[in-house]
């Protein structure tokens, strides 16, 4: 590990969440190599997911790091938590949110510029037939025994997709939706249905995520749209997914500019799907998907840190 002046860049032990899906796995790893390379910091990573680390970080102030939590759902325990100094807010981590709801492939959408809300899709069944079923529009849910199922078969029947002419087609696993999407592809065919970014397949097959006809309602949204039993669901738009990470009180109180980086690094979707496709495409792990980002983005990162520390990471790589 490079030398480093104890006042500047000396910041002990830190514990880094890794996250179970790719752009946080990604994300920790990267926090691994620059906190330790560039801010002498004994960086390690600990596992983690959504629900545990969100316990532990407002209960107990541990793990020191957690790359990227989605903090809607949890926003009034975190503010809670952060009021008794337990935990601060690093940076909005992705920069433009995560991004979850309907898509159709760009190809369509630059030959149909009149379709950009989902009304205007369900209004042309005939552009999402599939062999077989000529005339009959296919919406693709998501994944069998994903929380957003309950979403999706709530908002197709609150748009009244079915009596335009549409049918809810199960995807058994993320892998078959994939799959369906790769099929609509290679045929130039059709295709709308739940996806959700980051992800490594929309770096490979450009989509186009389209608008709500009504802007969100939280009510709604914890009334119905989120309810598995609900028999009136109303048209909504998808809840807006901030993404942030979360630091420990002991950590931002004991680093400070270690913190700095932490406050305000950030990057876009379009860049994450592009590092998890090379991390798909390579059967990499998040370890050398962290390599592979910095070695090939230097103008994103350089911009996360004062010039010394990004010449220290520099040369670790």
């Amino acid at each position: 590990m490079p030398a480093a002046k104890a006042t500047t860049t000396s910041c002990g032990t830190v514990r880094i969440a890794a996250m179970n899906w790719g752009s946080a796995e990604v994300m920790a790893a990267i926090d691994r190599f620059i906190l330790a390379h560039g801010f002498g910091c004994d960086a390690v990573l600990v596992p983690g997911d959504t629900m545990s680390t969100f316990e532990s970080m407002t209960g107990r102030g541990e793990p020191d790091v957690a790359p990227e939590i989605f903090v809607n759902q949890f926003r009034d325990e975190l503010d809670e938590a952060a009021s008794r100094g337990r935990i601060d807010y690093g940076a909005k981590v992705l920069a433009d949110g995560s991004q979850e709801g309907f898509w159709i492939p760009k190809y369509l959408a630059d030959a149909h510029p009149e379709i950009r809300t989902l009304s205007d899709a369900l209004a042309r069944p005939d552009l999402f037939a599939e062999p077989g079923e000529p005339g009959k529009g296919i919406m693709r849910n998501c994944p069998f025994g994903w929380g957003c199922q309950i979403m999706v078969e709530n908002l197709f029947r609150a748009y009244g997709a079915e009596g335009r002419g549409f049918r809810l087609a199960p995807s058994d696993s993320s892998a078959a939706l994939d799959a369906s999407i790769a099929e609509a592809f290679a045929e130039k065919r059709g295709w709308i249905g739940y996806y959700w970014s980051p992800t490594g397949i929309l770096a490979r097959y450009p989509m186009k995520r389209l608008a709500f006809d009504v802007p969100f309602d939280r009510e709604e949204w914890l009334r119905c749209t989120t309810q598995p039993d609900c028999t009136d669901p109303k048209p909504n738009a998808w809840t807006p997914a901030d993404v942030y990470t979360l630091v420990s009180g002991r950590f931002e109180r004991a680093s400070p500019f270690a913190m700095r980086y932490l406050a305000s690094r950030s990057w876009r979707n379009d860049t994450v799907n592009r590092v998890l496709l090379w991390k798909e495409d390579n059967h990499a792990d998040g370890e050398a998907a962290a390599r592979h980002f910095l070695k090939s983005y230097p103008s994103i990162w350089r911009g996360w840190l004062p010039p010394e520390a990004a010449e220290r990471v520099a040369r670790a790589l």
